[in-house]
């Protein structure tokens, strides 16, 4: 399915939806593409501003519609560096621990996106973008959800982030929490803090350029590091973590079991 194809997946089709409407007020931009509809959704059969601009796509959001844009390109390379794909899919690779980004483009306004990202929710690692950026990553995760064909029966994805019972029963929370969040299938949200990095999708291959002795994560990695992280990086500053035997697997069973 090309670009296109995947915008026209949830909306009417350029002949039925006309475009002159929106030339009353709009200079014309890429006509060789069609109507204004075909590239920013709204309404051009109408001449209510708030009708006719429903759902609208802002220009900077609406590169994704076009084949090779830099735009896109520049937002591809972030969503790879950046690993985002450690928590969300999007263009079908990815942990489904966070929000599918593959319903983007039917589910979510632009904006909505943008400013998710600009102001991260719980448990969602604070990137810092700029906003150029931000607008970028957008427009890369529309391509990709435009090029994935819809997926019929998907189940919802139930996503918790307090359960106090579990929380003070849990070896993540008890021994990791005060200084890493990490997001879990299993328990949702655990840890509060925000010293260390964003522990979420840790042992996948979309964890973004950390690694345990320049090879990924492992158990046996993870678990070395713990007995003592300063034979393996002399500057980090974290402390040993003792664990037992069945406190090491309870903690890989919470955090990194299905």
């Amino acid at each position: 399915m090309t670009i296109l194809a995947g915008v026209f997946f949830f909306q009417v089709t350029i002949a039925l939806a006309g475009g002159s409407g929106c030339l009353k007020c709009h200079q014309p931009n890429h006509q060789e593409r069609g109507a204004c509809v075909s590239c920013h959704r709204g309404n051009s059969r109408t001449d209510r501003i708030e009708i006719a601009h429903h759902n609208l796509v802002p220009a900077k959001f609406a590169h994704f519609t076009m084949e090779a844009s830099p735009v896109v390109k520049r937002g591809e390379k972030l969503v790879e560096t950046s690993g985002c794909r450690r928590c969300h899919v999007t263009g079908a690779k990815g942990n489904r621990l966070a929000t599918n980004l593959d319903k983007a483009l039917v589910l979510a306004r632009p904006q909505g996106l943008f400013d998710t990202i600009k102001r991260p929710v719980l448990f969602m690692p604070d990137f810092c973008f700029k906003e150029e950026h931000i607008t970028e990553l957008v427009n890369a995760i529309l391509a990709g959800a435009a090029r994935v064909e819809p997926e019929a029966g998907e189940i919802p994805l139930v996503i918790h982030f307090e359960d106090e019972k579990e929380a003070k029963e849990n070896d993540f929370v008890s021994h990791c929490g005060t200084c890493h969040r990490v997001l879990t299938a299993r328990f949702g949200g655990l840890g509060k803090g925000d010293i260390g990095p964003n522990l979420s999708g840790l042992f996948s291959e979309h964890y973004p350029g950390i690694y345990y002795d320049k090879e990924p994560w492992s158990s046996e990695g993870l678990k070395k590091w713990l007995k003592n992280p300063r034979e393996v990086r002399k500057k980090t500053q974290m402390a040993p973590i003792r664990l037992t035997p069945d406190e090491f697997s309870r903690l890989l069973e919470t955090v990194w079991g299905n």
